[in-house]
């Protein structure tokens, strides 16, 4: 043979072995752990936050939110921790969460509406310790508290703490639920502007 065509063919035939062993079934791919289930990661974030590691539970939360992007559990999961925390503006985020994957999720609507309240209280003590709870804040404010009172069907959204009458000094007039209030004040409960 010549050595012009004997060098064309040991190429091919190189390079037909290289192909060869480069598709040999010989060597498995890895494989991928398997994702957890929403179950697992619900319990695992559960058991976490049993065991105070509550960083760690909402890590598995949020990822658990991520591998399962249609289910409300883990939004749910974090917004009541974060509510049980007092950090109630993420517990509505969370709450929220939630309830565009349910509407109707009667746990999610709890904790953004007792959420929201909470911080609209606080929101409202400190303007009224301001003395800075006037003009349209005020008349809203006014506004809110009627629509509040007719939602849960309650004259008096704060009822006053209860005080054991004095022996031999009631005055008149003084058993009315009214006289009760006026007579503890302003001072003791902020939102006596607001009845």
């Amino acid at each position: 043979m010549k050595p012009a065509t004997v060098l064309p063919r040991i190429a091919c035939l190189a390079s037909a072995l290289l192909l060869a062993a480069c598709a040999s079934p010989d060597q498995p791919a890895p494989k991928k752990p398997a994702a957890p289930t929403l179950a697992q990661v619900m319990s695992d974030a559960d058991a976490a936050a049993r065991a105070g590691q509550y960083e760690r539970a909402m890590t598995l939360l949020k990822g658990g939110g991520s591998s399962y992007p249609a289910d409300k559990a883990p939004w749910l999961q974090m917004a009541q921790m974060k509510f049980d925390r007092g950090q109630y503006g993420d517990a509505i985020g969370h709450a929220l969460e939630a309830l565009e994957r349910d509407p109707d999720d009667k746990v999610a609507n709890s904790i953004v509406a007792v959420s929201g309240l909470r911080l609209s209280g606080k929101a409202l003590a400190d303007l009224s310790r301001q003395n800075n709870l006037n003009g349209s804040l005020r008349s809203e404010a006014q506004d809110l508290a009627k629509l509040l009172r007719a939602s849960i069907g309650e004259d008096v959204l704060v009822p006053p703490a209860k005080r054991p009458p004095a022996a031999g000094k009631r005055a008149a007039g003084s058993g009315t639920p009214a006289a009760k209030g006026a007579a503890q004040g302003s001072a003791a409960d902020p939102f006596s502007g607001l009845k």
